[in-house]
């Protein structure tokens, strides 16, 4: 990850707005950012002298566009757009997602189609730099004239108004602007609108979850890889030749991450020869790698829809300072970014899904292959990890509500001059709710499997098994009798999410697709 970053109005890689939302990059102005900017706030200005009717600038806004504003208040008129917009509600957003935000905002500002001073860009910049993160709830958008509620919440610190969280304590903004010698800006004409309109709070979500789905592809690629030692089940179904034959991309990723990941196993060549053992496996398991792979070319086309948007103009009206025009369109519009959130959503959902599976075939004595009925040494008198299957079917469950799309969800607003919407917010926040839960489901294959896997002693596993059954052990024993389960699995669940899991069989196998 990138530790520091230029802003030049050029467009931000995918690792560049994990490296500041997660891993508090820092981000610093171009020095030519101002040149780059001056010729469309100019445009502004001249507008504005010149008493042009041109929408959010000299007149109102959604359904009172045609209400006339007299130039002489068009600043005003940036200030009480915030506060009108700030109606959102519900628990505040993520640290994270507020530094993406953040960035993403000042970013697509800086291209010099806006018409803002650089002093907008800057000062967002301070925010994250200082650590005054913008309190913005996380309901209210419908993701169509941009995130328009998150996105006032965002943006009434800069003018001393709403508040911020600093180190995690809710505080005025005009508090804390003051203690770091900021004066809170007076906005020009249109400063307002083109702090409101954009996709970026809609990004923000598909991009940080972009990263966490591309660590979960792998997470599901280990879990099963220790499943099928677990199971006795057979590395056939990996083989190179059969993927070949059938080259979707992320299927012959997952496929050879899987067959790295079993190389050597002891497990899996005790009855690679005995068909008594089982013609065939579940499709849990033979199918894994279409599954997996399935996901992982799902997340390559919401990573071909999120890199565009990161170069993208999503303001609206676009200032064209090379033409002297000031167009109204609809590039804040969220669908492609809804679409592509929900299309994640079901995909995660799915990945969860064959993981609980394989989960269920571990605990049921009919299934497992000789392991002791919910991998509990003495069951009966002990329940082993019975209820941990449950707690995987209900996250599975509540998936597949979730999975439902956002974006088939317009509701007309501004009295139907925004008459169809993307629900692309709403997308990415249920999509954060299925990759958590998705975690978590993974988490217990990899406890379960873990647990399998002991049972097969004194053969041993392979060695990018042996390498995640090693960090999982490091934080979960052996279950020799009962216990509570819910911080182990949470635990694990946090190693899928920072991807250590993946880093210790990375250790041993190499890079992991």
């Amino acid at each position: 990850m990138p530790e520091s970053i230029v802003l030049d109005g050029e467009p931000l890689r995918i690792d560049q707005v994990v490296s500041v939302a997660e891993h508090g990059a820092s981000v610093t102005l171009d020095p030519g950012l101002a040149e780059r900017m001056a010729p469309a706030a100019r445009l502004v200005e001249q507008v504005v002298e010149e008493g042009r009717t041109v929408y959010g600038v000299t007149t109102g806004f959604g359904a009172l566009a045609s209400t006339r504003i007299d130039p002489a208040r068009a600043d005003e008129l940036q200030l009480e757009l915030l506060r009108s917009h700030a109606a959102g509600v519900g628990d505040p957003l993520s640290d994270q997602h507020v530094r993406a935000m953040l960035l993403l905002r000042a970013r697509s500002l800086a291209q010099g189609y806006s018409g803002v001073r650089p002093i907008v860009v800057e000062r967002l910049l301070d925010l994250l730099r200082l650590g005054l993160l913008p309190v913005v709830p996380g309901q209210g958008s419908v993701g169509a004239s941009g995130d328009l509620a998150p996105f006032a919440h965002l943006a009434l610190p800069l003018v001393g108004e709403g508040e911020v969280r600093v180190d995690g304590v809710v505080r005025p903004a005009a508090e804390a602007l003051a203690e770091h010698g900021l004066e809170p800006l007076r906005l020009r004409a249109k400063e307002g609108l083109s702090l409101l309109n954009g996709t970026e709070g809609m990004l923000a979500f598909g991009v940080l979850g972009l990263h966490r789905s591309r660590r979960l592809a792998v997470a599901a690629d280990l879990a099963c890889a220790l499943s099928v030692e677990g199971l006795l089940a057979s590395d056939r179904p990996f083989q190179q030749q059969i993927h070949a034959v059938r080259p979707h991309p992320g299927q012959v990723a997952s496929a050879e991450n899987i067959r790295r990941l079993l190389a050597g196993s002891e497990i899996v060549a005790s009855h690679r020869n005995d068909f008594e053992h089982a013609v065939q496996d579940a499709y849990s398991l033979r199918c894994a790698a279409q599954v997996h792979g399935s996901v992982r070319d799902v997340l390559s086309h919401a990573e071909s829809v999120f890199s565009i948007e990161l170069g993208s103009v999503v303001d609206n009206p676009i200032v064209f300072p090379e033409t002297g025009e000031i167009v109204s369109g609809g590039n804040f519009h969220g669908q492609p970014l809804a679409f592509a959130m929900d299309f994640m959503a079901i995909a995660s959902t799915e990945l969860g899904s064959i993981s609980e599976r394989r989960t269920d075939r571990m605990l049921d004595p009919h299934h497992s292959s000789g392991l002791p009925p919910f991998l509990s040494p003495e069951a009966g008198l002990h329940s082993g990890y019975m209820l941990a299957q449950y707690t995987a079917a209900a996250l599975v469950a509540e998936n597949r509500v979730l999975s439902h799309p956002a974006s088939v969800e317009s509701i007309p607003t501004s009295g139907s001059q925004e008459d169809h919407v993307s629900m692309g917010f709403g997308a990415g926040r249920k999509l954060w709710d299925v990759l958590e839960n998705t975690a978590r489901v993974i988490a217990i294959e990899l406890v379960c499997a873990a647990q399998a896997v002991d049972f097969r002693a004194p053969l041993r596993p392979a060695a990018g098994t042996a390498a995640v059954h090693q960090a999982i052990r490091h934080v979960v024993p052996h279950l020799d009798a009962d216990r509570s389960l819910s911080g182990e699995i949470e635990t694990v669940a946090g190693l899928v999410r920072d991807g250590s899991l993946v880093a210790a069989a990375a250790e041993v196998v190499g890079q992991l697709r």
